[in-house]
């Protein structure tokens, strides 16, 4: 697999001067993951998991995304050797009706996206999971998406801009597909792929320093 990687030393919270330097990874070749994480001013590597995200029979978006986040995490997480990493893994669907729309494979099946999404309100799903050494902590982070009644001759342009290919539900809130959106209630990082409150929180509990305040520090 592919590995990009630029420098890693995070410090863990610890209380003695010290410090134990950790290895944060990012498994995931999401560029708009590793541009949320890279907001928090974090060094971190990146790897790219590699597994099936076919959903499980009568499998509910909830159970799904938590599923294959910890997939991706211990995925990237069986290459290594060493305690001294955490590793960060997210996974983000559309649910429209109950029904799971992820990253189209044509674009019939985008456009078909697209106009079941058009004039409706749905759901934007994240699982997160981050591992420490012997800790493994998954979550899910849920934000409320309506869009706007769409032209065909709209959803033919944004398909050619080639943004809506490797996204869930065929659009990103990141780029052209935001003036789809009417509404939104929730976190907006979540809809992007990462839920950044959340994240940080997960982090900071596996010992990872965000924004320059560590576990213990919050705790008083």
């Amino acid at each position: 697999m592919a590995v990009d990687i630029y420098v890693v030393a995070v410090r863990t919270t610890q209380v003695s001067r010290d410090m134990t330097l950790k290895h944060l990874i990012l498994a995931s070749g999401s560029p708009r993951r590793k541009d949320l994480l890279g907001q928090l001013g974090l060094q971190f590597s990146i790897e790219r998991p590699d597994i099936d995200e076919s959903v499980l029979e009568d499998e509910q978006a909830s159970v799904y995304v938590q599923r294959l986040s910890r997939e991706k995490a211990e995925s990237v997480r069986h290459r290594f050797d060493t305690s001294e990493i955490v590793i960060l893994a997210a996974d983000t669907t559309v649910v429209l009706e109950g029904n799971i729309l992820g990253k189209p494979e044509s674009k019939e099946q985008g456009l078909s996206m697209l106009k079941q999404l058009s004039a409706t309100t749905h759901e934007v799903l994240t699982g997160v999971t981050v591992i420490g050494e012997g800790t493994c902590s998954t979550i899910s982070v849920s934000s409320e998406v309506t869009f706007r009644a769409l032209q065909q001759t709209e959803l033919e342009h944004y398909w050619a801009l080639g943004e809506a290919q490797d996204k869930a539900g065929g659009y990103g809130l990141q780029g052209a597909g935001a003036t789809f959106v009417a509404s939104l209630s929730g976190s907006h990082s979540n809809v992007v792929g990462l839920p950044m409150a959340e994240t940080v929180s997960l982090l900071r509990a596996s010992g990872i320093v965000c924004l320059g305040m560590a576990e213990h520090q919050l705790r008083g």
